[in-house]
């Protein structure tokens, strides 16, 4: 699968950023509350980088 290697990093970016996020503007959030918004928020886009990222494919003639 040639999707893997960009959806992949693409999710860990988006829970680092999520996390970050929710801890510097919604302190008052308890942490397992933060893991899972960041969680989902990963899951979330990587389903859909996974789906809308095209590659085309070379066709060898």
């Amino acid at each position: 699968m040639k999707k893997f290697p960009v959806t992949i990093p693409i999710m860990l970016i988006v829970v680092v950023i999520a996390m970050w996020m929710l801890e510097k503007d919604y302190s008052e959030i308890n942490f397992m509350t933060r893991i899972m918004i960041s969680v989902g928020a990963g899951i979330f886009s990587g389903l859909i980088s996974f789906f809308l990222f095209r590659f085309d494919k070379i066709n060898n003639k």
